[in-house]
């Protein structure tokens, strides 16, 4: 176990184990009350406000101490200007604390299109991204992405083309087992 303090590189990033400890604790925070708004909101208020309001204190008197222009006062100018936007989830408890589930979504789409940068022509590349949408889609619709590519691909050689619109994701139904 790392010592308090040290830095550690837990699969992403260099983060103290402090830092590292608070986090997974607000983060289980959010998710014991997750059912529960008006508790979430009850501990954000207790709990997270007075670390933001500090947080707010100590960028304002930063940035009377940096040079303007600089890359230190553009990226606590780039805070304090969105600093009404990152207090917004204190006031909602339907607001979750982070983007991390929307990061998970997105992250195929990032990696697929360094990928598809080498897919060898233009035209692989676009059949790449194609494949990548359905999957994509499929997972977001509930569905297990090899069964539907499976079933999609064997209805589409005697799918009527007027009714190609059945076989997207979202209006997609697996056809009945035969016994």
């Amino acid at each position: 176990m790392a010592q308090p303090g040290r830095l550690r590189r837990p699969g992403r990033g260099l983060k103290t184990e402090e830092k590292s400890i608070e986090s997974r604790s607000t983060n289980r925070l959010e998710h014991k009350n997750s059912d529960r708004p008006e508790k979430r909101l009850q501990e954000r208020q207790q709990r997270a406000r007075p670390i933001t309001l500090a947080l707010h204190a100590w960028l304002i008197a930063q940035r009377t101490k940096v040079v303007d222009g600089g890359a230190t006062a553009k990226a606590l100018d780039y805070s304090l200007k969105r600093w009404a936007a990152l207090m917004r989830y204190l006031d909602d408890p339907v607001l979750p604390i982070d983007n991390n589930h929307d990061e998970q979504q997105i992250r195929t789409w990032a990696t697929g299109r360094k990928n598809w940068l080498f897919a060898g022509t233009l035209l692989a590349g676009q059949r790449a991204a194609a494949i990548t949408s359905l999957i994509q889609s499929a997972k977001l619709n509930g569905h297990d992405p090899y069964a539907y590519l499976k079933d999609v691909l064997t209805r589409l050689p005697t799918h009527k083309a007027r009714d190609i619109d059945q076989l997207l994701p979202h209006l997609w139904q697996p056809l009945p087992a035969t016994a």
